[in-house]
């Protein structure tokens, strides 16, 4: 009777798929700024994830944009619609936009 693999493991056992199934690497770096934006926010939130759900998001949309994964609706992976990404460049665009110049001027 075999009780043990190399590391501890049972032989014999079949290994079980993740649910989702294939999750092709990112060789071509496609997501990568994503991906590192989303790591800088758990490292700088102390691994609180749902603090960088807006990143999380994004790299998923990234991911299924290019073919890197299933694309699924993001409320299958736990995301609503009150889950809006927002880009530096969009948060820029409105914090400078002349809409919110005249409100203040009110």
């Amino acid at each position: 009777v075999l009780t043990g693999g190399a590391f501890g493991g049972n032989r014999g056992v079949r290994p079980v798929p993740p649910e989702k199934g294939v999750f092709p690497l990112d060789h071509l770096h496609e997501c990568d700024l994503e991906k590192k934006d989303y790591l800088a926010c758990l490292k700088s939130t102390g691994a609180q994830s749902e603090k960088c759900r807006m990143f999380s998001k994004k790299y998923l949309e990234c991911r299924m944009g290019r073919n890197l994964m299933a694309k699924q609706d993001m409320s299958e992976l736990g995301f609503s619609d009150a889950d809006v990404v927002v880009t530096p460049s969009e948060e820029k665009h409105k914090l400078q936009s002349p809409a919110s110049d005249s409100k203040e001027r009110k």
